[in-house]
């Protein structure tokens, strides 16, 4: 089209920034200007979206007051630049122009993303030329991060690239009407990417690919052998959630202990039919995220008992592949599962397996065949993980896919910045100004290949940001793998020593950061978690701190007892009941059931390590006397992983949750002798163990709404931040919150950024950016004039 010949023409330069690649956002810009009759051109720069447009006046006010008021789905519009220029008229009509290279700045990708309804309508229609297309995706939907290798995004900087568009999608790419005008990772069955079917060796499995690949796996899947699943962010390992041998035998291999599994559902009904789904958690389900989300399960589900065994939840996910959607089948497909275990492909300890090779060699003994495609994925991204609150908040616990590489506004600017997290559910952040990228899972950093994965996600996040880190920031345990880390990179990229954040400090920022607080008033932190490096050399992680970003005050703590043993104490919570009931002066009764789970020898080792402290380090632990009660209580006295006793008795305490309201009392100023004594006679007087978890949980909020109130009265702090893995305990941080509100206080609960060690690194940037120069150890603790 031609612009009209007119003297009120004008021209306009627009810079659109935000999440504006990756999204359809060029097409929705031609079309919007094509309505109007307006001529120019759009192109991705690396600071966002380019646009001249020209034309008349009004046309080009209305272009200019739509562009961020309707854009497509995905996109973010953060901030819009209009330069009035002169014009021209030498665009015959309005253009995609190729990506400008050289511009400066920084644009946003979005997440991976579920796909959409308008894909699930054509992959399973039978006269839709992408029936049964393993990879359909458009402009709405389909995978962005775990492709992405650079920026400005186009598919020359995706794993894309090596698939060369046949006639048919590149007549759909360039169309300006189509819903793939200029979506990155448009293909079909005749340009890619492929399926295929690989065997383990022995299995009696033929190969087989594409359609065929598909079909083996589902008859694999209902004979319940086990089939290691190539995703968005990485493999799967599935199997028949229904059977309880083979859910068996992935937890042999796999060598997962009494962790609770994942399942994926075929679709909404199912996850209704096998547990209980609110509003709030249909919505999550069927998001465009499609995370894990804990779900309370139905007892007549007929999954195996292995699936979850002792926990509370189930997770629950649907499909957000088209590989998935085909893996449960279509229409006219015979029948097999209807649920699947869909557990993360690695072996226990290990990062998500990525790479084909590797996966046959990582995986090599897990699995009986492995459905695997041709498309590289450029970043692991594991599921992500929520669970709802009963106000219907969303608390995410593990954020992956679906977030990253989303960023989180600051309320405060920070200079370019890269935070290596925490050893447990570790993930890195970089920021610079207003923004921060917390990347995706990574997993427990004492292990080889996690650490390799930590490099590579730290280059892509760099790569995808721009962030150039002029500073490392990292956890204070001088024996953190992560922060050995952190020293290695910051020697590499030329920056000194890292600044080295107090965990639960940390802990605390990431909670107000969340918030938006600037951090000019401190707030009182409690961080109850599992193991955090305290100032005097002992474990911390029953903390009332008075914080902001620059420092902090220890205002009272957990009761501290000797944890045994260490990390061989943390696996056997029957051993750490007893060095609380020793701290307590309470007897080793034979009739307590953490005492009966302990055998000969380890008796007559505690009686003599205890009061020599050999081999003991201090702990105050709120995570420690959860697995001390759940042991006491005779819950679970040996745990197989992170945070198994109390989540075991979490399980206990919702089952007596609606009925008992009594809490069992602290001593001052935060003493649980007074509740290990309570414990024990109730115990004597056969009260139920559900009753006994119930007054458990209900004693520490009660302490904590104790603990707060004599904070507020010695500082005047009426803000409460509640963060640490402890929080993630549903019963407990709703029931702390509900007596804090009631009491007067603002409540902070973390969202979008997890309470635990995943959400460390964002309070570690924030933290980094306010303390000291790397080449400065002094601690600035809050001042008394900000009290």
């Amino acid at each position: 089209m031609t612009a009209p010949a007119t003297t009120t023409a004008v021209r306009r330069r627009v810079t659109v920034r935000g999440t504006v690649q990756g999204v359809g956002f060029r097409p929705y810009v031609h079309r919007l200007a094509a309505d109007l009759a307006l001529t120019g051109f759009v192109s991705n720069t690396a600071s966002g979206v380019l646009i001249e447009v020209e034309g008349a006046a009004a046309g080009v006010e209305r272009f200019c007051a739509r562009l961020a008021g309707e854009p497509p789905p995905l996109a973010t519009v953060t901030a819009v630049a209009v330069e009035e220029l002169p014009a021209t008229g030498a665009d015959p009509d309005f253009t995609i122009r190729a990506t400008e290279q050289s511009a400066p700045g920084r644009t946003l990708l979005p997440p991976d993303t579920a796909t959409c309804a308008d894909c699930l309508r054509e992959l399973t229609d039978p006269a839709d030329r992408r029936h049964r297309h393993p990879f359909i995706t458009c402009t709405h939907c389909g995978p962005r991060f775990t492709i992405a290798t650079g920026m400005p995004y186009d598919r020359a900087a995706t794993t894309m690239s090596g698939f060369p568009m046949c006639p048919a999608c590149t007549r759909e790419y360039e169309a300006p009407a189509d819903r793939r005008f200029h979506a990155q990772p448009v293909a079909c069955p005749e340009c890619g990417p492929r399926l295929r079917l690989v065997p383990a060796a022995g299995s009696g499995v033929r190969a087989a690919r594409d359609g065929d690949a598909l079909a083996r796996a589902r008859e694999l899947l209902a004979a319940g052998r086990i089939v290691a699943v190539k995703g968005i962010g990485g493999y799967h390992l599935a199997c028949d959630a229904s059977a309880a041998r083979a859910v068996d035998t992935l937890r042999t291999r796999k060598a997962r202990g009494d962790k609770p599994f994942a399942v994926m559902c075929a679709d909404l009904a199912e996850a209704e039919r096998i547990a209980e789904v609110g509003t709030a958690e249909r919505a999550a389900l069927t998001g465009p995220r499609r995370p894990i989300v804990l779900l309370r399960p139905r007892p007549a589900a007929l999954l195996a008992p292995g699936v979850c065994p002792g926990s509370p939840h189930l997770g629950v996910m649907l499909p957000y592949t088209p590989v998935h959607t085909l893996l449960f089948g279509l229409p006219g497909d015979p029948p097999g599962p209807r649920v699947l275990v869909m557990t993360s492909g690695n072996r226990s300890g290990e990062p998500i397996v990525t790479d084909d090779d590797e996966a046959l060699t990582r995986l090599f003994g897990l699995a009986d065949a492995w459905l695997a495609h041709d498309r590289p994925i450029a970043s692991p991204c594991d599921d992500s993980l929520l669970r709802v609150r009963a106000d219907g908040t969303e608390q995410v616990l593990r954020r992956s896919r679906g977030y990253a590489p989303r960023p989180l506004r600051l309320p405060v600017p920070v200079r370019p910045a890269l935070a290596a997290g925490g050893d447990l559910k570790n993930a890195l952040c970089v920021g610079e100004g207003d923004l921060a990228w917390l990347g995706p899972h990574i997993g427990d950093m004492g292990d080889l290949a996690t650490l390799e994965a930590a490099v590579r996600a730290e280059r892509h996040m760099r790569r995808l940001t721009g962030v150039r880190p002029e500073v490392v920031a990292a956890d204070r345990h001088p024996g953190y793998h992560s922060s050995a880390w952190a020293r290695r990179r910051a020697t590499l990229l030329q920056l000194g020593r890292p600044v080295f954040v107090q965990h639960h400090h940390a802990h605390i920022a990431s909670a107000m950061a969340e918030a938006g607080l600037d951090g000019t008033t401190p707030v009182i932190g409690v961080a109850f978690d599992g193991t955090g490096y305290g100032d005097d050399g002992t474990v911390w992680g029953g903390e009332v701190l008075l914080a902001d970003y620059t420092g902090y005050r220890r205002l009272a703590h957990l009761a501290p007892a000797p944890l045994p043993g260490g990390d061989a104490g943390v696996a056997n919570p029957c051993r750490t009941a007893l060095a609380r009931l020793w701290a307590a002066g309470l007897p080793w009764d034979a009739d307590l059931p953490g005492v009966a789970a302990c055998s000969r020898e380890e008796l007559r080792l505690l009686e003599r390590q205890l009061p020599s402290q050999i081999g003991c380090v201090a702990t105050s632990s709120m995570g420690r006397l959860f697995d001390a009660v759940s042991s006491l209580a005779g819950v679970c006295h040996r745990a197989g992983y992170e945070a198994q006793a109390a989540l075991e008795l979490e399980a206990q305490a919702c089952a007596a949750w609606g009925a008992e309201t009594a809490a069992y009392p602290f001593g001052d100023p935060f003493d649980p002798g007074p509740t290990l004594c309570a414990i024990i006679a109730d115990l004597r007087r056969g009260t139920p163990v559900p009753v006994i978890a119930a007054r458990f949980h209900r004693g520490v909020a009660r302490a904590v709404l104790d603990l707060c109130r004599g904070a507020r009265r010695a500082t005047g702090a009426h803000t409460v931040a509640l963060t640490g893995g402890v929080f993630a305990n549903t019963l407990l941080e709703d029931a702390s919150a509900d007596l804090l509100h009631d009491a007067g206080f603002t409540v902070l609960r973390h969202g979008e950024v997890p309470p635990n060690d995943g959400g460390l690194a964002l309070g570690q940037l924030v933290v980094a950016a306010h303390g000291p120069r790397p080449d400065d150890d002094r601690r600035k603790a809050v001042s008394d004039e900000t009290e």
